[in-house]
């Protein structure tokens, strides 16, 4: 229930100062809605991290408010956290389009979440009415079909929240962004804008998704050997382009990679695929065509370690292998942190004795984000008062908000904020009224957050300097050293190699246990504080290194 004085509130559990985890919160009084729930990739220094997620504590908190959840598209960055999330926030309708939840039924199903009861399919044009809140949905392109942009109408005026979007006049599924309704929803009055930031360092404008078509035409009727395409599985206007070039030069297409296969199924049975009869064949059967009538999509163009091309490149898939001449097309640009991954792969491909195409030697790849003359596009239609750079890193942010300024916003109106900042507006003002929790939850294989920052630190130190477990027998009726100390190395130097300084490491730490036996300080802790500090200054002193020490002692 609304009271006289309530406040929207507006704030992100992800995606500010960095790419993906993308979740927007709106509040006011006793409504919540939550916009997008995506996991970013674990940076290198995360080792043996999955996945991230957002910090959902607050909504976990304060459930029983939350309306809905609403989602923009079905990318990861906007939806890969939805299985997670929804292990703690229990039976929360869930409104996206018809492609997007069909894709995220698909994750919800793999992860066991089956049959979930709230997921309501809305499409651009919609209206949904949650709590206080009024929310439009409105046809945008991006990367992937069925995209929206959201109008938020609020008690206190309209939030306009462009998602991921570019201005594509000639998309593959005709269906161009709605630039006449976001002109007059900027003319109703916007209160403020959230504002896709991804591609703002790029200048002039995102090129349209058909040059990618055109540039696979030409490719594929030069080709003369097989055809490997390495795409995002959820790019389903470039699978689109990839078999329409097949089917005009008489190519067959396998699809391999789990997720792919996935996602085009789904895409197939909603109709957002168009695919000719006996185009598609099992991958099984590639080898029974001739080689310049075969065309693979795959995934793993991030280099993903586990990805089908990344296992094709280098010798471990088990239908798949790479002949000399094969020709391999990365569509797709590097998601940062991705680089050398990318790289890595490309160099062994070359090794395979295959030809590789990626973004800097071709056209095979555009952007589904905005670039700078689009968001001054989009800016000018939506006319905010306030404005907040969102979706990107802080660098993104800066930029946007410099791009807000030449078209004449006052700096003081807009917000360069991290995640967790609380912006509360009301009709006339705005400003940051505090903070709620924010920050990343680690996905390890089965385990949701437990992993944290001392787990991360212990990784990172066994991962630089090794470890070492000092075994040492004591006999507990006479407090003297029956047996050890053994050393145990992992990591830190060969033992047969360095037992030199094994043996000295022992004496060593056998003489300061003696010492303190010697003073009648038998107690575990002590003796175990002793074995550390002594084996760590020992081998500092030798090596310049920092092994973790564990101790053991047993006592008999």
């Amino acid at each position: 229930m609304q009271k006289i004085g309530d406040k929207l509130k507006i704030f992100s559990l992800g995606g500010l100062n960095e790419i993906g985890k993308n979740m927007t919160v709106l509040e006011y009084g006793d409504d919540i809605i939550v916009i997008d729930c995506g996991l970013a990739f674990p940076e290198d220094e995360m080792l043996g991290i999955d996945l991230v997620i957002p910090d959902v504590s607050y909504l976990v908190k304060n459930q029983d408010k939350i309306r809905g959840l609403i989602l923009t598209h079905a990318h990861d960055d906007h939806v890969g956290a939805l299985p997670y999330v929804l292990k703690q926030l229990k039976n929360i309708p869930i409104y996206g389009t018809k492609l997007t939840l069909g894709i995220v039924g698909i994750k919800l199903e793999e992860n066991d979440i089956k049959k979930y009861p709230m997921l309501m399919p809305v499409k651009a044009g919609d209206i949904i009415k949650l709590g206080c809140f009024s929310i439009e949905l409105i046809k945008t392109n991006h990367s992937i079909p069925d995209a929206v942009s959201l109008s938020i109408e609020t008690p206190v005026g309209i939030v306009f929240m462009t998602g991921d979007f570019k201005i594509d006049y000639t998309p593959i599924d005709g269906g161009v962004i709605d630039l006449h309704r976001i002109a007059e929803i900027g003319k109703k009055g916007v209160l403020v804008m959230l504002a896709d930031s991804t591609n703002v360092e790029r200048p002039g404008y995102t090129m349209s998704e058909k040059r990618v078509g055109e540039t696979f035409f030409d490719i594929f009727g030069k080709a003369k050997r097989r055809i490997l395409v390495a795409t995002f599985a959820s790019n389903i206007h470039r699978i689109q382009q990839i078999i329409n070039a097949a089917s005009s030069f008489d190519k067959k297409v396998a699809i391999c990679g789990r997720s792919i296969e996935n996602v085009v199924k789904v895409a197939l049975d909603l109709g957002y695929l168009t695919i000719p009869d006996n185009l598609l064949i099992d991958i099984d059967d590639i080898k029974n065509l001739p080689d310049n009538r075969v065309v693979i999509i795959t995934t793993g163009s991030q280099g993903e370690p586990m990805s089908a091309l990344s296992r094709i490149a280098t010798s471990e898939h088990k239908k798949v292998e790479i002949y000399p001449g094969d020709l391999v097309i990365i569509s797709a640009s590097p998601i940062p942190g991705n680089e050398k991954n990318i790289n890595r792969l490309i160099n062994q491909l070359f090794k395979q004795g295959a030809e590789v195409i990626y973004e800097t030697l071709a056209d095979v790849h555009v952007s589904g984000h905005a670039c700078q003359e689009e968001l001054k596009l989009i800016h000018t239609l939506v006319r905010p008062k306030y404005f907040v750079p969102v979706h990107g890193e802080h660098k993104h942010l800066i930029l946007h908000a410099k791009i807000a300024e030449e078209l004449g916003m006052s700096p003081s109106n807009i917000f360069i904020i991290d995640n967790g900042v609380v912006l509360e507006f009301n009709q006339d003002s705005a400003r940051v009224s505090g903070r709620v929790t924010a920050g990343n939850v680690l996905v390890d294989g089965l385990g949701i957050g437990d992993v944290g920052n001392i787990v991360l630190r212990d990784r990172k130190h066994l991962a630089q300097d090794g470890l070492l477990v000092v075994v040492v027998t004591i006999s507990k009726e006479y407090g003297q050293i029956v047996a050890g100390p053994d050393i145990i190395s992992r990591g830190f130097v060969y033992v047969r190699e360095s037992e030199d300084l094994m043996e000295e490491c022992k004496s060593v730490i056998r003489n300061a246990l003696n010492d303190c036996i010697k003073e009648k300080e038998t107690d575990w802790a002590t003796l175990k504080t002793i074995i550390k500090d002594t084996a760590k200054n020992y081998l500092y002193e030798k090596t310049k290194r920092k092994p973790m020490i564990l101790p053991v002692i047993m006592e008999i």
